[in-house]
């Protein structure tokens, strides 16, 4: 199993997003806030 995660790869994958996936994961990060209280931790989504 550890052979499997251990080889190198001379692969180049050129990934081609649409602009509409980009500006979501952007407006999705912006979104996303995380809290922490004591040992607690908040995930939170502002719309």
């Amino acid at each position: 199993m550890a052979k499997i995660y251990s080889d190198y790869t001379l692969k180049k994958i050129q990934l081609n997003p649409k602009k509409e996936t980009v500006y979501f994961l952007l407006n999705y990060s912006k979104a996303l806030r995380v809290n922490y209280y004591k040992s607690l931790e908040f995930v939170t989504l502002l719309n």
